[in-house]
């Protein structure tokens, strides 16, 4: 078995910036207030109509290949992670490809659903093809075009003012170097509270899993109906509930618990301490949160890389952009012991080391 490594890596962020002061004259925020509660400055918003999630994460795949010393075509499986998809189905993996312009190829796509930790479950799978030789290029993606998708009135402002739009991407290889690569990654779910933090509407459940959870809400449904009538509705539409939803203060106790346990856990399989860590990049949900793990884990600043303070939180794809824009800096350097972690919906949370 090899080990496997990144091999390249690149992102992608659309031009235009997004203040919270342009936020504030669409609904009742300021920035003071998006600041204190998140620790964004400002978001990426991609151009309607011209860009998407699929064009957003080709852009960032391409840098990821040309650094890595390949072409599109030799990419031999694609991974792509995203909760904001250009189409229900199918999904943005096979629309990469095409943008790529590999489709003769027979390349195998395959879309992650794990919301802000889907980077890091996809790492764990290009890692397990890798090793095992099945596949020696495998391109993995993180993006997420949240503006088209978002509640921009005042009743939306928990949500909205967080996200933003972006793209990275790596190249998996094997490497027979000692001690290189991908070190071990440890994924957990747990589906408990999956409506705490949720784009419930539209959806295939009719109210199932509401009722079974004792959440009580009239959506609309015709129940009438001997077909159809519950997939989109008109009150889904007149009260707002064809958007995300989240308790923020839920989410913020679960995350602080989760990052640090699963990163230890990561260091205690590696035979490995916290001291051991040259950079930490978590996913950016919250600088507040980042900050609490921070503190317990007793890193500096010079070992955690944050970067929500001008991109908002780009879920999938904010690992992936943060690693790069270290790496770039010379933040991550050969030999470097790199720490990712993420917690996101559903819930989905978990960790990889890497050798770099």
């Amino acid at each position: 078995m090899f080990n496997s490594k990144i091999a390249g890596i690149g992102s992608y962020v659309p031009e235009k910036a997004v203040t919270n002061d342009d936020l504030s004259k669409v609904m009742e925020t300021s920035d003071e207030w998006i600041q204190e509660r998140t620790g964004i400055k400002e978001r990426r918003y991609g151009e309607k109509h011209k860009e998407t999630t699929a064009t957003m994460g080709t852009k960032a795949a391409r840098i990821a290949i040309e650094r890595a010393g390949i072409q599109p075509e030799d990419v031999d499986f694609i991974i792509f992670a995203t909760l904001s998809p250009d189409y229900y189905f199918p999904g943005c993996g096979v629309l990469l490809q095409r943008e790529l312009g590999i489709t003769g190829t027979e390349v195998g796509a395959l879309d992650i659903r794990n919301q802000c930790s889907g980077f890091v479950y996809g790492l764990s799978i290009a890692d397990q093809f890798v090793k095992t030789g099945m596949y020696k290029n495998v391109l993995l993606v993180g993006a997420e075009m949240h503006s088209m998708g978002l509640d921009y009135s005042t009743q939306g402002r928990n949500v909205t003012v967080i996200f933003g739009d972006g793209a990275g991407a790596v190249v998996v290889q094997p490497t027979e170097k000692e001690g290189q690569g991908i070190l071990t990654t440890k994924l957990h779910s747990d589906g408990t509270y999956a409506e705490k933090l949720a784009f419930i509407n539209p959806g295939s459940h009719g109210g199932y899993h509401l009722d079974k959870m004792g959440i009580e809400y009239d959506y609309g449904y015709d129940k009438d109906l001997e077909y159809g009538g519950i997939f989109i509705t008109d009150k889904m539409q007149e009260e707002g509930h064809l958007y995300p939803n989240m308790e923020g203060q839920f989410v913020f106790k679960l995350a602080v618990r989760k990052f640090p346990e699963v990163i230890q856990e990561a260091l205690n399989s590696a035979g490995l301490q916290v001291s051991d860590i040259d950079m930490f990049v978590p996913h950016q949900a919250n600088l507040r949160i980042s900050q609490f793990v921070q503190k317990i884990l007793k890193l500096n600043d010079d070992q955690v890389w944050n970067n929500i303070q001008k991109y908002g939180n780009t879920t999938a794809a904010s690992v992936p952009i943060a690693l790069c824009e270290a790496w770039e800096a010379g933040a991550v350097k050969e030999g470097d012991l790199v720490c990712l972690a993420a917690f996101g919906s559903g819930f989905t949370w978990g960790s990889a080391l890497i050798r770099w």
